[in-house]
């Protein structure tokens, strides 16, 4: 079993090194670092995944059931494998170049831990036979193709079903099974356009923007997980499998969510976009410091008093322009840059120390890299380094759920392709040494 340790480098500053030398800080990264978790006490423990996604929507719903115990095998293409792995730069170099190439991908590094990858082309009919056999084996099969195009190769939900009723088959698409777009090819960025996330994101009086994270296949991947789960319970009831329809385009909608609800109740258009800002509460959004932001939240008047106090203005609390929240959001602009004329004054790890303690919700605005040395996230274990077969020590993010009771996190690393392709074959198909060789000699499998 391999052993993981918590990446320990934290932001160079005095407040976050005193914290990073505390006991509760060591005791914390040794709570969450001390081995690979056990699979046997997982949730999903015993649970087999026949993955057959590519990308991210897909990955990131395996990658969340493998994170709970559960054995996910994902089939590649033989030599091009998952189209991220050419996703780069950035590349997680090969160690002492014993392989050709610039490396493992960063992209499918990020959503591929807990995985056995299979290198196997289902256009050969040896190829199919070996995906029938292992769905056969498994309790859940997973698939991102345009819908109807997997019937040909008789992978489709139909045919697995008359081979195992058990099966649970999640079909993750862009548009859906049924429905006028169900056709189409869907990427994040496409869904968050025409789906009314875009409109919404972005500055006051700039144009629309992408969110920085491909948020709608994230969000995609969290509810096919979950319908997974909640099909497993159901087929302990029923002994019976079901087919799960999860489309970008319906996820999207729904994490709408109260501005959905505003806009069928109101029927009106949506307010646009407010960068940081809220529609509804003021101050609430980032203010420019002396290097960088930060992020201040007066959701109420007691709060937006206890911001007064810290800003050391306290007579704003009985300005006649600002006494209420309803004042505050009519004159949001004067508020405002009174707030930033002084936020400016500052860096922003001093008014940090100004706002600690107040009971005032507040945040630094930081980068990627500050998040993930943030002094809070290496205390939840949120960052591990592992031991990569072809690449060496490379640190990953962690599964974010902790159990009472189980302790789901990176029990091995984001497999290279056809890493467990015998282990598989021999393990779960019953192939010999012989046979395996000889559909490697063939092309069907890597």
């Amino acid at each position: 079993m391999n052993s993981y340790r918590i990446f320990r480098r934290v932001v160079n500053t005095d407040k976050l090194s005193r914290f990073a030398n505390n006991k509760a800080f060591t005791a914390a990264c040794k709570r969450y670092s001390t081995a690979a978790p056990s699979v046997d006490t997982l949730p999903l423990a015993g649970i087999r995944v026949l993955d057959m996604t590519r990308v991210l929507a897909g990955p990131y719903c395996t990658q969340i059931l493998g994170d709970l115990g559960a054995e996910v095998v994902k089939i590649e293409h033989p030599t091009r494998g998952d189209d991220t792995r050419a996703w780069g730069p950035p590349y997680a170099k090969y160690k002492n170049d014993t392989k050709e190439g610039p490396g493992e991908s960063a992209y499918y590094l990020g959503v591929n831990r807990n995985k056995k990858s299979v290198g196997l082309s289902f256009a050969h009919e040896s190829g199919i036979e070996i995906l029938h056999k292992l769905a056969k084996e498994s309790d859940v099969f997973v698939e991102n193709y345009i819908p109807g195009s997997l019937k040909k190769y008789k992978m489709d939900y139909e045919s697995l079903r008359a081979i195992n009723p058990r099966l649970i088959y999640a079909s993750v698409t862009g548009y859906g099974q049924t429905g006028p777009y169900s056709k189409r090819a869907g990427y994040d960025v496409m869904v968050e356009a025409e789906m009314g996330l875009m409109h919404i994101t972005g500055s006051r009086d700039g144009p629309p923007v992408k969110v920085g994270v491909a948020v709608t296949d994230l969000t995609t991947g969290l509810y096919t997980s979950n319908a997974i789960m909640a099909a497993l319970i159901a087929r302990g009831r029923t002994g019976k499998g079901q087919h799960i329809d999860a489309c970008l385009s319906d996820c999207q909608i729904a994490t709408l969510a109260n501005l959905a609800s505003s806009a069928l109740i109101s029927g009106e258009k949506d307010s646009g976009r407010w960068g940081t800002a809220h529609p509804s509460i003021v101050p609430y959004r980032s203010f420019k410091t002396k290097d960088g932001d930060i992020l201040l939240g007066g959701g109420n008047d007691r709060l937006f008093g206890v911001l007064c106090d810290r800003l050391g203005h306290p007579e704003w609390k009985t300005d006649a322009r600002f006494t209420t929240n309803a004042l505050r959001v009519k004159n949001r602009e004067i508020i405002d840059k009174l707030i930033e004329d002084l936020t400016e004054q500052r860096t922003t790890q001093e008014w940090l120390e100004v706002m600690e303690g107040s009971g005032m919700p507040y945040a630094a605005v930081n980068d990627i890299q500050g998040a993930l040395n943030h002094s809070h996230v290496l205390a939840r274990g949120m960052v591990q380094e592992v031991d990569h077969p072809d690449c060496g020590p490379i640190k990953l993010v962690n599964t974010p759920v902790k159990y009472s009771h189980a302790t789901p996190g990176i029990r091995t690393p984001p497999p290279t392709l056809g890493q467990h392709t015998d282990e598989v074959l021999s393990n779960i198909m019953g192939y010999d040494k012989e046979r395996i060789a000889q559909l490697k000699a063939n092309g069907i499998v890597s």
